[in-house]
């Protein structure tokens, strides 16, 4: 009886922690497309403000993840109960930027794949 108990309660478990939500999504160029387009989205780009100026998502807000506390500071000023989507250049520093959004509390954060030269390439 113990043994199936026992069983029974890892099963659970295991089921339980299957169905939680991952906080960070990466999506491909069409669906994140299709998410912000003529939405009104939390869209922000984490590249640096000279790379900003060289081109952007339209609507997207520009907030450097490479200076770290600033970048932490303006974040605070999102919606942590809404999606946050966020691109770079080319994929790395939204990963970066994807653990700050986590560890201040956000829990639905769409990371585009390949960043600011795949939406160029594909415009």
């Amino acid at each position: 009886m113990k043994k199936i108990l026992v069983f029974a309660l890892l099963i659970i478990t295991i089921s339980c922690n299957q169905q939680k939500k991952e906080p960070v999504v990466t999506a491909n160029y069409q669906t994140f497309k299709n998410e912000i387009t003529g939405k009104d989205v939390q869209l922000v780009d984490v590249r640096t403000a000279t790379e900003y100026q060289s081109g952007f998502i339209k609507d997207a807000i520009n907030m450097d993840v490479l200076d770290t506390e600033n970048f932490k500071k303006q974040i605070e000023a999102l919606d942590k109960s809404k999606p946050v989507y966020i691109y770079c250049r080319s994929g790395n520093r939204s990963n970066k930027a994807s653990k700050i959004f986590i560890e201040k509390g956000f829990t639905n954060i769409v990371d585009f794949s390949g960043g600011y030269l795949n939406w160029k390439k594909n415009q």
